[in-house]
Protein backbone atom coordinates (compact mmCIF):
# COMPACT_ATOMS: atom_id res chain seq x y z
CA UNK A 1 0.00 0.00 0.00
CA UNK A 2 1.29 3.44 -0.98
CA UNK A 3 2.01 5.67 2.00
CA UNK A 4 4.29 8.38 0.61
CA UNK A 5 2.98 11.68 -0.69
CA UNK A 6 2.34 11.92 -4.43
CA UNK A 7 4.71 14.60 -5.70
CA UNK A 8 2.81 15.16 -8.95
CA UNK A 9 -0.38 15.96 -7.00
CA UNK A 10 1.50 18.40 -4.74
CA UNK A 11 3.19 19.90 -7.80
CA UNK A 12 -0.09 20.52 -9.62
CA UNK A 13 -1.69 21.92 -6.46
CA UNK A 14 1.28 24.24 -5.95
CA UNK A 15 1.18 25.49 -9.55
CA UNK A 16 -2.51 26.31 -9.44
CA UNK A 17 -2.19 27.95 -6.01
CA UNK A 18 0.45 30.34 -7.33
CA UNK A 19 -1.65 31.03 -10.44
CA UNK A 20 -4.62 31.73 -8.16
CA UNK A 21 -2.50 34.39 -6.46
CA UNK A 22 -2.20 36.10 -9.85
CA UNK A 23 -5.98 36.41 -10.01
CA UNK A 24 -6.23 37.96 -6.56
CA UNK A 25 -3.35 40.32 -7.32
CA UNK A 26 -5.20 41.43 -10.45
CA UNK A 27 -8.37 41.99 -8.42
CA UNK A 28 -6.59 44.33 -6.02
CA UNK A 29 -4.02 45.98 -8.30
CA UNK A 30 -5.35 46.28 -11.86
CA UNK A 31 -6.85 49.64 -12.73
CA UNK A 32 -9.84 47.95 -14.36
CA UNK A 33 -9.96 44.89 -12.11
CA UNK A 34 -13.31 45.82 -10.56
CA UNK A 35 -14.90 47.55 -13.54
CA UNK A 36 -15.78 44.61 -15.81
CA UNK A 37 -15.30 40.88 -16.31
CA UNK A 38 -11.94 40.33 -18.06
CA UNK A 39 -13.48 37.44 -20.05
CA UNK A 40 -16.20 39.69 -21.50
CA UNK A 41 -15.19 39.57 -25.17
CA UNK A 42 -17.04 42.81 -25.90
CA UNK A 43 -14.66 44.76 -23.63
CA UNK A 44 -11.48 42.75 -23.03
CA UNK A 45 -8.24 42.28 -24.94
CA UNK A 46 -6.12 39.11 -25.29
CA UNK A 47 -3.54 39.70 -22.53
CA UNK A 48 -6.17 40.69 -19.98
CA UNK A 49 -8.42 37.80 -21.08
CA UNK A 50 -5.71 35.18 -20.64
CA UNK A 51 -4.52 36.72 -17.36
CA UNK A 52 -7.98 35.88 -16.05
CA UNK A 53 -8.61 32.74 -18.12
CA UNK A 54 -5.53 30.87 -16.90
CA UNK A 55 -6.76 31.32 -13.34
CA UNK A 56 -9.97 29.45 -14.23
CA UNK A 57 -7.94 26.28 -13.72
CA UNK A 58 -7.41 27.03 -10.04
CA UNK A 59 -10.73 26.48 -8.28
CA UNK A 60 -11.74 23.26 -10.10
CA UNK A 61 -8.33 21.68 -9.58
CA UNK A 62 -8.14 22.88 -5.98
CA UNK A 63 -11.54 21.35 -5.17
CA UNK A 64 -10.86 18.20 -7.21
CA UNK A 65 -7.53 17.57 -5.49
CA UNK A 66 -9.14 18.13 -2.08
CA UNK A 67 -11.19 15.03 -2.86
CA UNK A 68 -8.14 13.19 -4.18
CA UNK A 69 -6.26 14.07 -1.00
CA UNK A 70 -9.01 12.46 1.05
CA UNK A 71 -8.62 9.21 -0.89
CA UNK A 72 -4.84 9.34 -0.52
CA UNK A 73 -5.30 9.46 3.25
CA UNK A 74 -6.95 6.05 2.96
CA UNK A 75 -3.96 4.83 0.96
CA UNK A 76 -1.75 5.97 3.83
CA UNK A 77 -3.67 3.76 6.22
CA UNK A 78 -6.53 5.85 7.60
CA UNK A 79 -9.74 3.85 8.10
CA UNK A 80 -13.04 5.03 6.64
CA UNK A 81 -14.40 5.86 10.08
CA UNK A 82 -11.29 7.90 10.92
CA UNK A 83 -11.44 9.62 7.55
CA UNK A 84 -15.15 10.37 7.97
CA UNK A 85 -14.61 12.02 11.35
CA UNK A 86 -11.74 14.05 9.96
CA UNK A 87 -13.77 15.21 6.95
CA UNK A 88 -16.62 16.40 9.15
CA UNK A 89 -14.42 18.33 11.57
CA UNK A 90 -12.21 19.74 8.79
CA UNK A 91 -15.28 20.76 6.82
CA UNK A 92 -16.79 22.62 9.77
CA UNK A 93 -13.44 24.30 10.41
CA UNK A 94 -13.21 25.51 6.79
CA UNK A 95 -16.73 26.94 6.88
CA UNK A 96 -15.85 28.80 10.09
CA UNK A 97 -12.70 30.18 8.45
CA UNK A 98 -14.71 31.47 5.49
CA UNK A 99 -16.91 33.57 7.76
CA UNK A 100 -14.19 34.80 10.09
CA UNK A 101 -10.54 34.90 9.05
CA UNK A 102 -11.16 35.04 5.31
CA UNK A 103 -13.83 37.72 5.59
CA UNK A 104 -11.35 40.02 7.34
CA UNK A 105 -8.23 39.39 5.24
CA UNK A 106 -10.11 39.75 1.95
CA UNK A 107 -11.69 43.11 2.81
CA UNK A 108 -9.41 44.49 5.54
CA UNK A 109 -12.45 45.70 7.47
CA UNK A 110 -14.91 44.43 10.08
CA UNK A 111 -18.05 45.94 8.55
CA UNK A 112 -20.13 42.81 9.10
CA UNK A 113 -23.44 44.73 9.53
CA UNK A 114 -23.23 45.61 5.82
CA UNK A 115 -21.58 42.57 4.26
CA UNK A 116 -20.80 39.22 5.86
CA UNK A 117 -18.64 37.99 3.01
CA UNK A 118 -18.39 35.80 -0.07
CA UNK A 119 -19.28 32.13 0.00
CA UNK A 120 -16.56 30.77 -2.25
CA UNK A 121 -13.99 28.01 -2.55
CA UNK A 122 -13.20 27.35 1.13
CA UNK A 123 -16.91 27.34 1.97
CA UNK A 124 -17.69 24.84 -0.76
CA UNK A 125 -14.77 22.55 0.13
CA UNK A 126 -16.00 22.59 3.72
CA UNK A 127 -19.51 21.49 2.77
CA UNK A 128 -18.09 19.07 0.23
CA UNK A 129 -16.02 17.36 2.91
CA UNK A 130 -19.04 17.06 5.20
CA UNK A 131 -21.02 15.40 2.40
CA UNK A 132 -18.04 13.25 1.43
CA UNK A 133 -17.84 11.97 5.02
CA UNK A 134 -20.95 9.91 4.24
CA UNK A 135 -20.32 9.33 0.54
CA UNK A 136 -17.05 7.46 1.14
CA UNK A 137 -19.05 4.48 2.46
CA UNK A 138 -20.70 3.99 -0.94
CA UNK A 139 -19.19 1.66 -3.56
CA UNK A 140 -16.66 3.43 -5.76
CA UNK A 141 -18.76 2.90 -8.89
CA UNK A 142 -21.72 4.60 -7.23
CA UNK A 143 -19.54 7.55 -6.21
CA UNK A 144 -18.29 7.88 -9.78
CA UNK A 145 -21.83 7.76 -11.15
CA UNK A 146 -23.20 10.31 -8.71
CA UNK A 147 -20.32 12.76 -9.14
CA UNK A 148 -20.36 12.57 -12.94
CA UNK A 149 -24.14 13.03 -12.94
CA UNK A 150 -23.84 16.18 -10.82
CA UNK A 151 -21.19 17.60 -13.14
CA UNK A 152 -22.85 16.64 -16.43
CA UNK A 153 -26.52 17.24 -15.68
CA UNK A 154 -26.61 20.38 -13.52
CA UNK A 155 -26.66 22.65 -16.59
CA UNK A 156 -30.06 21.20 -17.43
CA UNK A 157 -31.36 23.35 -14.55
CA UNK A 158 -29.85 26.63 -15.76
CA UNK A 159 -33.30 27.85 -16.74
CA UNK A 160 -34.54 27.70 -13.15
CA UNK A 161 -33.99 31.01 -11.40
CA UNK A 162 -34.46 32.15 -7.82
CA UNK A 163 -37.56 34.30 -8.28
CA UNK A 164 -39.62 33.57 -5.15
CA UNK A 165 -39.78 36.62 -2.88
CA UNK A 166 -41.26 37.33 0.51
CA UNK A 167 -43.51 40.10 -0.76
CA UNK A 168 -44.13 42.51 -3.65
CA UNK A 169 -41.11 44.73 -4.17
CA UNK A 170 -39.10 43.06 -1.42
CA UNK A 171 -35.40 42.60 -2.26
CA UNK A 172 -35.21 39.64 0.09
CA UNK A 173 -35.44 36.17 -1.49
CA UNK A 174 -37.72 33.71 0.22
CA UNK A 175 -36.57 30.39 1.63
CA UNK A 176 -36.88 28.52 -1.66
CA UNK A 177 -34.99 31.17 -3.60
CA UNK A 178 -32.28 31.37 -0.94
CA UNK A 179 -31.89 27.59 -0.98
CA UNK A 180 -31.57 27.64 -4.77
CA UNK A 181 -28.82 30.27 -4.50
CA UNK A 182 -26.93 28.01 -2.10
CA UNK A 183 -27.40 24.92 -4.28
CA UNK A 184 -27.10 26.12 -7.87
CA UNK A 185 -27.48 29.80 -8.79
CA UNK A 186 -25.13 32.49 -7.44
CA UNK A 187 -26.89 35.34 -5.68
CA UNK A 188 -27.23 37.53 -2.61
CA UNK A 189 -28.70 36.26 0.65
CA UNK A 190 -29.96 38.26 3.63
CA UNK A 191 -29.86 35.67 6.42
CA UNK A 192 -31.17 38.10 9.05
CA UNK A 193 -33.66 39.93 6.85
CA UNK A 194 -33.50 43.14 4.86
CA UNK A 195 -32.02 45.60 5.56
CA UNK A 196 -29.28 43.62 7.20
CA UNK A 197 -25.93 41.97 6.56
CA UNK A 198 -25.70 40.28 3.18
CA UNK A 199 -23.92 37.20 1.90
CA UNK A 200 -22.90 36.73 -1.71
CA UNK A 201 -22.99 33.10 -2.87
CA UNK A 202 -20.32 32.72 -5.56
CA UNK A 203 -19.84 28.95 -5.27
CA UNK A 204 -23.17 27.06 -5.20
CA UNK A 205 -22.86 23.59 -3.76
CA UNK A 206 -24.24 21.14 -6.33
CA UNK A 207 -21.59 21.24 -9.08
CA UNK A 208 -18.67 21.77 -6.71
CA UNK A 209 -19.61 18.87 -4.43
CA UNK A 210 -19.73 16.77 -7.58
CA UNK A 211 -16.19 17.89 -8.41
CA UNK A 212 -14.89 17.05 -4.93
CA UNK A 213 -16.54 13.62 -4.96
CA UNK A 214 -15.12 12.98 -8.44
CA UNK A 215 -11.67 13.89 -7.10
CA UNK A 216 -12.10 11.34 -4.32
CA UNK A 217 -12.99 8.60 -6.84
CA UNK A 218 -10.10 9.74 -9.04
CA UNK A 219 -7.72 9.04 -6.16
CA UNK A 220 -8.26 5.31 -6.73
CA UNK A 221 -6.02 5.66 -9.80
CA UNK A 222 -3.08 5.86 -7.42
CA UNK A 223 -3.62 2.24 -6.45
CA UNK A 224 -2.46 1.23 -9.93
CA UNK A 225 1.12 0.53 -10.97
CA UNK A 226 3.06 3.45 -12.45
CA UNK A 227 2.80 2.56 -16.13
CA UNK A 228 -0.91 1.76 -16.01
CA UNK A 229 -1.63 4.90 -14.03
CA UNK A 230 0.21 7.19 -16.47
CA UNK A 231 -1.49 5.61 -19.45
CA UNK A 232 -4.91 6.03 -17.85
CA UNK A 233 -4.20 9.64 -16.87
CA UNK A 234 -3.26 10.53 -20.44
CA UNK A 235 -6.26 8.77 -21.93
CA UNK A 236 -8.77 10.16 -19.46
CA UNK A 237 -7.37 13.69 -19.59
CA UNK A 238 -7.14 13.61 -23.39
CA UNK A 239 -10.70 12.33 -23.77
CA UNK A 240 -12.10 15.03 -21.47
CA UNK A 241 -10.14 17.78 -23.24
CA UNK A 242 -11.22 16.62 -26.70
CA UNK A 243 -14.76 16.27 -25.39
CA UNK A 244 -14.65 19.91 -24.30
CA UNK A 245 -13.65 21.04 -27.79
CA UNK A 246 -16.33 18.95 -29.49
CA UNK A 247 -19.21 19.86 -27.16
CA UNK A 248 -18.23 23.53 -27.13
CA UNK A 249 -18.09 23.53 -30.94
CA UNK A 250 -21.60 22.06 -31.14
CA UNK A 251 -22.69 25.04 -29.00
CA UNK A 252 -25.94 23.55 -27.70
CA UNK A 253 -25.39 22.22 -24.19
CA UNK A 254 -22.84 22.42 -21.40
CA UNK A 255 -22.67 26.17 -20.80
CA UNK A 256 -25.31 28.89 -20.48
CA UNK A 257 -23.27 31.26 -22.67
CA UNK A 258 -22.82 30.42 -26.35
CA UNK A 259 -19.71 31.31 -28.31
CA UNK A 260 -20.07 33.36 -31.47
CA UNK A 261 -18.01 34.67 -34.38
CA UNK A 262 -16.32 37.93 -33.45
CA UNK A 263 -14.51 40.70 -35.29
CA UNK A 264 -11.31 38.65 -35.67
CA UNK A 265 -10.19 35.01 -35.38
CA UNK A 266 -8.43 35.83 -32.10
CA UNK A 267 -11.57 37.31 -30.53
CA UNK A 268 -13.61 34.37 -31.83
CA UNK A 269 -11.18 32.03 -30.05
CA UNK A 270 -11.64 34.06 -26.87
CA UNK A 271 -15.41 33.72 -27.22
CA UNK A 272 -14.95 29.95 -27.59
CA UNK A 273 -12.94 29.80 -24.37
CA UNK A 274 -15.19 32.15 -22.37
CA UNK A 275 -17.16 29.54 -20.44
CA UNK A 276 -19.06 30.08 -17.20
CA UNK A 277 -17.54 29.73 -13.74
CA UNK A 278 -20.50 30.87 -11.59
CA UNK A 279 -21.69 28.15 -11.29
CA UNK A 280 -19.01 26.07 -13.05
CA UNK A 281 -20.54 24.70 -16.23
CA UNK A 282 -19.88 21.24 -17.60
CA UNK A 283 -17.63 22.80 -20.24
CA UNK A 284 -15.79 24.91 -17.68
CA UNK A 285 -14.97 21.77 -15.71
CA UNK A 286 -14.00 19.76 -18.79
CA UNK A 287 -11.75 22.60 -20.01
CA UNK A 288 -9.87 22.69 -16.71
CA UNK A 289 -9.88 19.14 -15.33
CA UNK A 290 -8.94 17.41 -18.59
CA UNK A 291 -5.59 19.22 -18.92
CA UNK A 292 -5.04 18.75 -15.18
CA UNK A 293 -5.11 14.97 -15.63
CA UNK A 294 -2.69 15.22 -18.55
CA UNK A 295 -0.41 17.30 -16.32
CA UNK A 296 -0.54 14.63 -13.61
CA UNK A 297 0.32 11.95 -16.16
CA UNK A 298 3.23 13.92 -17.57
CA UNK A 299 4.79 14.82 -14.22
CA UNK A 300 4.07 11.52 -12.48
CA UNK A 301 7.45 10.62 -10.94
CA UNK A 302 9.20 13.66 -12.47
CA UNK A 303 8.89 16.27 -9.71
CA UNK A 304 12.61 16.53 -8.95
CA UNK A 305 13.66 19.60 -10.96
CA UNK A 306 14.49 22.70 -8.89
CA UNK A 307 11.45 24.67 -10.13
CA UNK A 308 9.17 21.69 -9.53
CA UNK A 309 10.43 21.36 -5.96
CA UNK A 310 9.51 25.00 -5.31
CA UNK A 311 5.93 24.44 -6.43
CA UNK A 312 5.74 21.19 -4.46
CA UNK A 313 6.49 23.18 -1.30
CA UNK A 314 3.50 25.44 -2.01
CA UNK A 315 1.35 22.43 -2.81
CA UNK A 316 2.06 20.70 0.49
CA UNK A 317 0.65 23.59 2.54
CA UNK A 318 -2.36 24.68 0.46
CA UNK A 319 -4.55 26.22 3.17
CA UNK A 320 -1.58 27.95 4.81
CA UNK A 321 -0.63 29.44 1.43
CA UNK A 322 -4.24 30.33 0.60
CA UNK A 323 -4.71 32.36 3.77
CA UNK A 324 -1.37 34.15 3.57
CA UNK A 325 -1.64 35.05 -0.11
CA UNK A 326 -4.77 37.14 0.59
CA UNK A 327 -2.84 39.15 3.17
CA UNK A 328 0.22 39.54 0.96
CA UNK A 329 -1.62 40.51 -2.25
CA UNK A 330 -3.84 42.97 -0.41
CA UNK A 331 -0.95 44.53 1.49
CA UNK A 332 1.22 44.88 -1.62
CA UNK A 333 -1.65 46.59 -3.44
CA UNK A 334 -2.03 49.09 -0.59
CA UNK A 335 1.72 49.78 -0.41
CA UNK A 336 2.04 50.18 -4.18
CA UNK A 337 -0.90 52.56 -4.28
CA UNK A 338 0.39 54.58 -1.34
CA UNK A 339 3.90 54.89 -2.80
CA UNK A 340 2.52 55.94 -6.19
CA UNK A 341 0.12 58.43 -4.62
CA UNK A 342 -2.95 56.66 -6.00
CA UNK A 343 -6.39 56.27 -4.34
CA UNK A 344 -6.52 53.23 -2.06
CA UNK A 345 -9.82 53.69 -0.24
CA UNK A 346 -11.42 50.94 -2.36
CA UNK A 347 -8.95 48.44 -0.90
CA UNK A 348 -10.67 48.76 2.49
CA UNK A 349 -14.25 48.65 1.19
CA UNK A 350 -16.84 45.91 0.89
CA UNK A 351 -16.11 45.15 -2.74
CA UNK A 352 -19.52 43.65 -3.44
CA UNK A 353 -21.33 46.91 -2.62
CA UNK A 354 -18.68 49.63 -2.96
CA UNK A 355 -18.76 52.16 -5.81
CA UNK A 356 -16.08 51.79 -8.51
CA UNK A 357 -12.57 52.85 -7.50
CA UNK A 358 -11.77 56.54 -7.94
CA UNK A 359 -10.22 57.65 -11.24
CA UNK A 360 -6.51 56.97 -11.28
CA UNK A 361 -6.68 54.01 -8.91
CA UNK A 362 -4.75 50.87 -9.68
CA UNK A 363 -2.03 49.98 -12.18
CA UNK A 364 -1.51 48.28 -15.50
CA UNK A 365 -0.96 44.57 -16.04
CA UNK A 366 2.82 44.98 -15.85
CA UNK A 367 2.57 46.00 -12.20
CA UNK A 368 0.08 43.17 -11.58
CA UNK A 369 2.62 40.60 -12.77
CA UNK A 370 5.51 42.24 -10.88
CA UNK A 371 3.64 42.28 -7.57
CA UNK A 372 2.39 38.73 -8.15
CA UNK A 373 5.94 37.41 -8.58
CA UNK A 374 7.13 39.42 -5.58
CA UNK A 375 4.28 38.13 -3.43
CA UNK A 376 4.88 34.49 -4.35
CA UNK A 377 8.59 34.91 -3.61
CA UNK A 378 7.84 36.43 -0.20
CA UNK A 379 5.63 33.47 0.70
CA UNK A 380 8.11 30.77 -0.27
CA UNK A 381 10.29 30.85 2.89
CA UNK A 382 7.20 30.74 5.12
CA UNK A 383 5.68 27.85 3.16
CA UNK A 384 8.96 25.94 3.19
CA UNK A 385 9.23 26.39 6.96
CA UNK A 386 5.67 25.23 7.56
CA UNK A 387 6.01 22.29 5.18
CA UNK A 388 9.02 21.24 7.21
CA UNK A 389 7.05 21.50 10.45
CA UNK A 390 4.29 19.30 9.01
CA UNK A 391 6.85 16.75 7.80
CA UNK A 392 8.62 16.54 11.18
CA UNK A 393 5.66 16.59 13.55
CA UNK A 394 2.42 14.64 13.90
CA UNK A 395 0.37 17.10 15.98
CA UNK A 396 -3.32 16.64 15.19
CA UNK A 397 -3.94 20.34 14.57
CA UNK A 398 -1.40 20.49 11.74
CA UNK A 399 -3.83 18.62 9.49
CA UNK A 400 -6.30 21.53 9.85
CA UNK A 401 -3.97 24.21 8.45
Amino acid sequence: MQRARVDSVDLLRGVIMVIMMLDHTRDFVHSQGQLFDPTDVSRTWPLLFFTRWITHFCAPIFVFLAGTGAYLQELRGKSKSELSRFLITRGLWLILLEFTVLRVIIFFNFDYPVFMGFLQVIWVIGWGMIVLAGVIYLPLRVIIGLSVAMIVLHNAFDGIHATSWRGPGSPVPGFGASLWHVLHEPGILFPFGYPGPALLVLYPLIPWIGVLAAGYAFGSIYRLDDATRRRLLFRLGGAITIGFIVIRAINIYGDPSRWSVQSSPVMTALSFLAVSKYPPSLLFLMMTLGPAMIFLGWFDGRGRAALARIFIVYGRVPLFFYLLQWIVTHTLAILAGRIAGKPIDYLFANIAFAPPPAPGAGFGLGMVYALWILGAALLYPLCRWYAGVKARRQDWWLSYL
